[in-house]
């Protein structure tokens, strides 16, 4: 039997929470990627994580070193990660989406009447976008609608549905390109909370191109590595975490050797030689962001959310900023208007616990200073804090 406590000591150590990381490439190997989908994400969850963190230590590893790449990866999620876990990332997750998602595009097209042969004119449309990224080095959706003047056509999808609406092609065909390892997001305009990224080739990114796998050897080691980082798991943890269908998951489970453990009545797993107990941790506490990679890591979260889901998560399932006491959440934080660190309490701490929380907030809000930032997906805790 793994026990609650077991868990939470293995999280505070495995996610650079119980102690300081050094390195922004350290955290993101730790974690398995740091999640991109929110820009500010992966800054903040390195400032939890680094003690003497700054902006320009991820993107000098982002945008100079190369050390980090930022890739689409499981659950159609924005990753920021090292390469060599981007090869497993590409053939486990992203190589599965390109297919079916470019003939529902061919079908959407086709809907539109777009050209008599819509498969044609997208490939088309994707040699000339490549073409313009060669000649351009990087460039941003709009860029490259100059080049490729079909990008800026929009498409309506989901016709009658509540997912429906209008996108422009650009979205949908970077998308693909991406989902290929065509190409890949690099600086953005702006600052480094700024949505507006540049694109570029990977072949010119990269000095390496991914080391070839295939998909089950790839999913293989997703899995072992993610029962190592966030292990013990539940089946429908994994299921949820990499975006899979139930027979890819057990089919993955059962070639990385996993081991059945019992989780307080539940069936979980863990990697086959990582039952040993983990050395107890001095208090810790973390003021963590949205969607941070702990704070996603698992589907079955009342081990260390409690009955918080709906104040400190959307009705979608992202995760507001949350406030960490040796483990588990205690509440949630947001930065107001005027650039105020403001926390929320939904369950009660002794003193001390207390008076290490607010040291994190204080030193976050003297990481902050001046910078600004709201929480892509709003959350109740989040709205209340800062309205």
């Amino acid at each position: 039997m793994i026990t609650t406590e077991e868990r939470r000591s293995r999280l505070g150590r495995r996610h650079l929470l119980a102690q300081p990381a050094a390195t922004v490439e350290d955290v993101a190997d730790a974690l398995m990627g740091l999640h991109s989908s929110d820009p500010a994400t992966p800054f903040l969850s390195c400032q939890a994580r680094i003690d003497g963190f700054t902006v320009e230590d991820l993107e000098e590893s982002l945008y100079e070193d190369r050390a980090l790449l930022r890739m689409l990866g499981m659950r159609r999620t924005m990753f920021v990660v090292p390469p060599t876990l981007g090869a497993v990332v590409d053939a486990a997750c992203a190589q599965r989406l390109h297919a079916p998602e470019r003939r529902r595009l061919v079908g959407y097209l086709e809907q539109h009447d777009i050209a008599s042969n819509c498969d044609a004119w997208l490939a088309d449309v994707e040699t000339r976008t490549m073409q313009a990224l060669g000649e351009l080095g990087a460039a941003t959706a709009n860029e490259l609608k100059t080049r490729v003047p079909e990008l800026g056509i929009q498409i309506t999808f989901g016709h009658g549905k509540k997912w429906g609406g209008r996108v422009g092609l650009s979205t949908r065909v970077l998308f693909l390109l991406a989902a290929g390892n065509r190409i890949v997001r690099v600086r953005p305009l702006g600052s480094w909370v700024s949505t507006q990224y540049r694109w570029t080739r990977t072949d010119t990114w990269l000095d390496d191109p991914f080391t070839p796998m295939t998909e089950q050897e790839a999913q293989t080691e997703l899995v072992g590595r993610w029962l190592r980082t966030y292990g013990p798991g539940t089946f429908t943890d994994i299921k949820w975490w990499t975006g899979w269908g139930v027979g890819l998951t057990k089919a993955a489970l059962g070639a990385c050797e996993s081991v059945e453990v019992d989780l307080d009545g539940e069936v979980g797993y863990l990697a086959p030689d990582d039952h040993g107990p983990t050395d107890p941790v001095e208090p810790w506490a973390a003021l963590l962001p949205s969607l941070d990679s702990t704070v996603m890591g698992w589907k079955d979260r009342d081990w260390y959310l409690g009955s918080h889901r709906a104040d400190l998560y959307d009705r979608n399932g992202n995760a507001g900023p949350t406030i960490w006491l040796n483990g588990r959440i205690i509440g949630g934080w947001a930065q107001s208007g005027s650039g105020e660190v403001r926390l929320e309490y939904l369950e009660s701490a002794d003193a001390a616990s207390i008076e290490l929380v607010q040291r994190r907030a204080a030193e976050l809000q003297r990481w902050l200073g001046e910078r600004r930032f709201v929480a892509r997906f709003r959350t109740p805790t989040e709205r209340r804090l800062t309205g």
